[in-house]
């Protein structure tokens, strides 16, 4: 075991594929020479050549299109978006090409690809730099989405994506890169994707959550605890596919369902999740099942940002109502 941020568990599982498997290659802007701009490729370059780490072109559209027609020819590309809002450019690619090639070729041939994405706001970034792109990819069928929350996570689900047979949008919470250590094993592990895990039992109320809202809850949980509240926080972890037994689970305990997500409102995974809620545990409930999200609104700038992003008395506020509902 060694303790690790992130940022260096994400390093540490592309190292290890890298060593492992010949057909895995790194590329991206500034991926290759800089080691990205968050620095979650420095060092492989060196280590494994530039033959295997590479930067590309400022061209979204190009670094998607090639990781396809490497995929197809049997390597196993993992490309990086250099932010969020960069991506749209290569929406053409992924959505048309990436996600449509199994079901194009009536199987004949899968995509073995991993498409990074740094993703969400609280860095006080630029415009393009916080957004929260996940239900663009989730909506899409053909297309894998996972999102960890924690270094462990991290490895253990990107070294999974890169194993899989089909797309898998990996996006990485930037605000959490560097805020969060814990110990990783250094060997090679996986984590199932599709299955989310109960950070926390309880038996009043389950909060869904992902990424680096799993934080902020927890800080929640806190507050709630003094309060005599228990609650059930389940981590999704992948977006698509969803985890329905787990929550469907935790309702037909708890009752009453919080999902909190940094992403807009409307048409979002909140709203997934609590469909899940009304048809498939909808005689368990005892309150309205509850969205709290980011706002329908660009993800303001710098000065303005604080006021979007959500925060655990926030959080706990929700809690708490539906609790006494």
């Amino acid at each position: 075991m060694k303790v690790m941020n992130m940022v260096q568990a994400i390093t540490d599982g592309l190292d290890l594929m890298l060593t492992e498997d010949k057909n895995v290659v790194v590329y991206g802007e500034d991926v290759g020479v800089e080691g990205g701009v968050f620095r979650v490729t420095e060092g492989l370059q060196v280590k494994h050549g530039a033959g295997r780490v590479f930067d590309s072109p400022l061209a979204e559209s190009g670094i998607a299109g090639t990781a396809l027609g490497m995929a197809v020819a049997g390597m196993r590309p993992v490309i990086e978006m250099q932010f969020d809002g960069f991506v749209f450019p290569a929406m053409n690619q992924i959505i048309s090409h990436v996600a449509r090639f199994r079901n194009r070729t009536r199987g004949k041939f899968s995509v073995p690809m991993v498409i990074r994405i740094p993703y969400g706001g609280g860095i006080n970034a630029l415009e393009h730099h916080s957004e929260s792109p996940e239900a663009y990819f989730g909506h899409t069928p053909g297309l894998k989405v996972v999102i960890p929350s924690t270094p462990y996570d991290a490895k253990g689900l990107l070294i999974a994506a890169i194993e899989d047979p089909d797309p898998v949008i990996y996006l990485e919470p930037k605000r959490i890169y560097r805020a969060i250590k814990q110990e990783v094993p250094e060997e090679k592990y996986s984590i199932e994707i599709g299955k989310a895990k109960v950070v926390n039992y309880g038996e009043h109320i389950t909060v869904v959550a992902y990424g680096a809202m799993i934080r902020e809850v927890q800080k929640a949980i806190v507050l709630a605890k003094e309060k005599g509240i228990s609650v059930e926080l389940i981590d999704l972890r992948t977006i698509w596919p969803i985890d329905r037994d787990t929550i469907r689970e935790s309702l037909r305990k708890t009752g009453r369902l919080l999902v909190v997500t940094e992403a807009p409102q409307s048409y979002g995974p909140a709203a997934e999740i609590i469909s899940i809620a009304t048809e498939e545990a909808f005689l368990s409930l005892e309150a309205p099942p509850t969205r709290l999200t980011g706002f329908d609104t660009v993800i303001p700038l710098p000065l303005g940002e604080k006021y979007y992003m959500l925060t655990p008395p926030r959080i706990f506020h929700e809690i708490e109502k539906l609790v006494r509902y």
